[in-house]
């Protein structure tokens, strides 16, 4: 961890984006909107240097690898903001790898998943997250952040 000018430890959170988020601009922008990953990331990269955090991104169309990012990374941050994509439905195995980390998390989703399929009502993931953003498009990101900074990663939000 790195300090800030104050001398207090810098707060270090996981940023991870899941399958098909490094389309975004191009997929279905009606859904998820123009904006790029890249431009999301700048996004979140300043709001949370203007409130010295520190932040690792990482993004994956790969279910193991976002595991293996998960169980290599969390032991140094103190917290996680997801967008696991299609795997929110799905993955028992990124449930558990969350789970896992003993890290509070926030889970993001572009698009209101409650508005959308039925299929999509169903988050595996939101039980062993502190919360969730749904639907407030690359802003949830902030917000999943802002929770996790303000409140403090390790304080009960």
């Amino acid at each position: 961890m790195s300090g800030t000018e104050s001398g207090a430890p810098k707060l270090h959170i996981l940023v991870i984006h899941g399958p098909n988020l490094n389309t975004l601009g191009k997929r279905e922008p009606g859904i998820y909107g123009r904006m790029t990953l890249a431009q999301i990331n700048e996004r979140i990269v300043s709001y949370a240097a203007e409130r010295h955090c520190e932040i690792t991104i990482f993004q994956s169309n790969h279910e193991g690898a976002l595991i293996d990012f998960l169980q290599e990374e969390a032991a140094d941050s103190a917290g996680i903001v997801i967008n696991p994509g299609g795997l929110t439905h799905t993955s028992v195995t990124l449930r558990d790898a969350i789970a896992g980390t003993g890290k509070p998390a926030i889970e993001v989703h572009l698009s209101n998943i409650y508005a959308r399929e039925s299929f999509r009502h169903t988050s595996l993931l939101a039980p062993v997250c502190r919360g969730q953003v749904s639907g407030l498009g690359w802003r949830g990101y902030l917000y999943a952040l802002d929770a996790l900074i303000t409140k403090g990663a390790d304080s009960v939000l």
